[in-house]
């Protein structure tokens, strides 16, 4: 999605992109290897606050994150999440009366138990006071993990993914070492079924427009296809005008000029900067820049402001960004 690892409103994000690059690839290989998970039971409660039976024995397991191999003694009362999308999932999969804190970046669902944690810039001592069971985070930032586990506090480390596979996995590994894989089996199965069905929806009769993914502006990032952005818009076959212009150093975050993206012509421009807080840059911002007037997206009013938050997680919401895409799509001349 956008950079910076899911930390943060749009902003936050774009301003880290290739450091979120690198620091998935660093952490496992973009998420993808950090997503696999073995329990020493099968069984794993439906339920939320109180432990079950089943739910107990399902403990003591282990996931194979980001950072290795993680035992989770037994299910995790405490959990602190350091991750805007990791909160997310936590609820989504009904682990959220476990969970005691989150970072600062953390909005939603609302009432979130948002603190001034930050998974960025990581403050041992500050997360300790919560006496958690366990740590989620996107990133072994400022020795994250070292210092949790000399307290003996399990960390899960799950990064910046690259396929809609790891997504899926790395949903099933929260909720194993939660307590609630069978929750989270569920919410998989729905997203899976959405996604399919806003595509389904959309058709092939637009398969090869092109579009302009913008990240933000002056200056001009955008997401190529090689990101994990760039697959989800390639479920419905679209063109991205970003991928000549990406190279290797960028991570698929290449920079864009204006005359490079006015030349290249988007039928469809969407915008993951249009919020307040990253830039503001609307429709009518985008319909006003100069020289952008002769753009098809321009002329036929296909700019989309995208919700940012959605646009730069890969959790359960990630069907409702599907939509908003397809819905774009649909509406095409």
């Amino acid at each position: 999605m956008k950079p910076s690892s899911r930390s943060g409103p749009g902003a936050r994000a774009a301003a880290a992109l290739a450091a979120a690059a690198v620091t998935a690839v660093a952490l496992a290989g973009c998420g993808s290897s950090g997503s696999s998970s073995t329990s020493t039971s099968t069984s794993a409660s439906a339920g939320s606050a109180a432990p079950s039976a089943s739910a107990a024995a399902a403990f003591p397991v282990t996931v194979t994150a980001a950072n290795g191999a993680v035992t989770i003694k037994s299910r995790p009362a405490r959990i602190v999440s350091l991750d805007p999308t990791s909160t997310e999932d936590l609820y989504a999969i009904g682990a959220g009366p476990q969970v005691v804190a989150v970072d600062q970046d953390s909005n939603y669902p609302a009432g979130v138990p948002k603190t001034g944690l930050s998974g960025l810039t990581p403050n041992i001592e500050a997360i300790a006071k919560y006496n958690p069971s366990l740590v989620v985070a996107s990133q072994n930032s400022g020795g994250l993990v070292s210092g949790m586990t000399k307290l003996g506090i399990p960390v899960l480390i799950e990064p910046a993914v690259a396929t809609l596979d790891a997504v899926y996995a790395q949903i099933q590994q929260v909720g194993e070492a939660t307590g609630h894989a069978a929750q989270a089996a569920t919410v998989v199965t729905s997203m899976k079924q959405q996604i399919a069905a806003d595509v389904a929806e959309a058709g092939t009769a637009h398969k090869g427009a092109t579009y302009y993914w913008e990240l933000s502006a002056s200056p001009y990032y955008s997401a190529a296809s090689s990101t994990f952005i760039g697959q989800v818009v390639g479920l419905f076959g679209l063109k991205n005008i970003a991928d000549a212009a990406s190279k290797p150093a960028d991570g698929g975050y290449p920079q864009l000029s204006q005359e490079y993206i006015v030349t290249a012509k988007p039928q469809i421009i969407f915008l993951a900067d249009n919020e307040p807080a990253d830039g503001a840059q609307s429709p009518a911002v985008v319909a006003k820049r100069p020289g952008w007037s002769g753009i098809p997206a321009v002329q036929n009013h296909e700019i989309i402001g995208l919700n940012d938050d959605i646009a730069s997680r890969w959790g359960p919401r990630l069907p409702l960004l599907v939509a908003e895409i397809g819905a774009a799509i649909e509406q095409l001349h």
